[in-house]
C-alpha cells in the first residue's frame, strides 16, 4: 500500500517491527520537484516505544491484515478495561498503558468501539469518529455569550478538559472528535 493511503488506526510492518499508526501528519514540499512527506507517528506493539517516522506519498509500507471486531467497554478493573465482544461475548482485558490514546473517552456501555486484533491477539481498540461526553466542571454558562467566539476549558465525566464555547455550563452533554480531542457540538 501507497504511504498517502495509510490512516490512522493502520498497522504496518516497518524495520522488522509491527506498528500501530495514530497519526498521519502530511507535510507537502515548497518546492515544484519535491515530494509530499507523510509523517506518522505511532506505537511499536511489543515494546510500546513510540514511532516516529516519514514516508514519500508514492513509498510503499507493509501494511498488516487487521480484523475488527465490535466491542463494549463492560468496567474498570484495576489499571485496565475490560472490554466484551458484541458477538462472541467473549471479554478482554487491556492495561490502560495499551489504550493510553483512548483512556480519555472510555466509558461503561460506549458503543461504536472496535478490537483490533492481528493474528489473534488483540492490540488495541479505535474509537468512533465522535463520542458524547457531559462536561463535569466548568465556569458557569455567561447569558447572551455568543455561540462563537471566545471559549473556557471543560472537563468532562472521563477527566478529559477540553475547549469549549462559554455558553455552555455543567452538566451539558457535548460531542467530542476522538482524533483531536476538541469540542465539535452540542449534544
Amino acid at each position: 500500500m501507497k504511504a498517502n493511503e495509510i490512516k490512522r488506526g493502520s498497522f504496518i510492518h516497518h524495520d522488522g517491527q509491527n506498528i500501530v499508526i495514530k497519526s498521519v501528519f502530511c507535510q507537502t514540499a515548497s518546492s515544484r520537484s519535491g515530494n509530499t512527506i507523510y509523517k506518522m507517528k505511532g506505537q511499536v506493539l511489543v515494546t510500546k516505544k513510540k514511532f516516529e517516522h516519514g514516508f514519500l506519498g508514492d513509498e510503499n509500507v507493509d501494511v498488516i491484515d487487521v480484523n475488527r471486531s465490535a466491542v463494549q467497554p463492560l468496567y474498570r478493573e484495576g489499571d485496565a478495561w475490560v472490554f466484551m465482544d458484541n458477538e462472541s461475548y467473549e471479554q478482554y482485558t487491556l492495561a490502560d498503558e495499551d489504550i493510553q490514546d483512548e483512556l480519555a473517552f472510555l466509558m461503561e456501555g460506549l458503543e461504536g468501539v472496535n478490537a483490533l486484533i492481528v493474528e489473534d491477539q488483540i492490540m488495541g481498540i479505535e474509537l468512533p469518529a465522535s463520542v458524547v461526553l457531559t462536561i463535569e466542571d466548568t465556569a458557569p454558562g455567561i447569558k447572551g455569550a455568543s455561540s462563537s467566539a471566545r471559549t473556557k476549558p471543560a472537563t468532562l465525566s472521563t477527566g478529559l478538559v477540553v475547549q469549549v464555547p462559554e455558553y455552555l455550563s455543567n452538566g451539558q452533554p457535548i460531542k467530542i472528535n476522538t482524533e483531536t480531542q476538541e469540542y465539535l457540538s452540542r449534544a
